[in-house]
């Protein structure tokens, strides 16, 4: 099968570059996945889970939260907000951090705000503990 660069990095730095059958991955829009000669694209990411099939056929996955990717001319490049391999997940910490986020939702003098950042901290947590799971 055809392969293609990629590169992922993160505000902390790049955490994968090499060739790639594909990656597989959640846009605004819904679940994408880019292969060799894709045409020229550019999408913002969504937060959920995400897979790098390697030319042997290894599947990578991971949790992605938000960011960027764009494949132009054969090259794709996914800048995430977050990135944590499926090895890398710390389902301990996960799992509190699900718990606090819920506790938080049932509370009943939240604002609009403290809300919707409780919200985001339950979907990040549970992304992790989908790709960990």
């Amino acid at each position: 099968m055809k392969t293609f660069l990629l590169r992922i990095g993160t505000p902390d730095g790049l955490l994968f570059d090499g060739e790639v059958e594909r990656v597989i991955c959640r846009s605004i829009t819904g679940d994408l996945a880019i292969m060799a000669g894709h045409i020229n694209f550019c999408t913002a990411i969504g937060m959920g889970p995400a897979v790098v099939v390697l030319p042997d056929g290894t599947r990578k996955e991971a949790a992605c939260i938000g960011g960027m990717l764009s494949m132009m001319n054969g090259e794709c490049s996914l800048m995430a907000t977050t990135w944590e391999w499926k090895d890398d997940i710390d389902e301990e910490r996960a799992n509190k951090s699900k718990e606090r986020a819920e506790a938080m939702l049932a509370q009943s003098d939240l604002s609009e705000q403290e809300y919707k950042l409780a919200e985001f901290r339950l979907k990040r947590a549970l992304v992790r503990l989908d790709v960990k799971n």
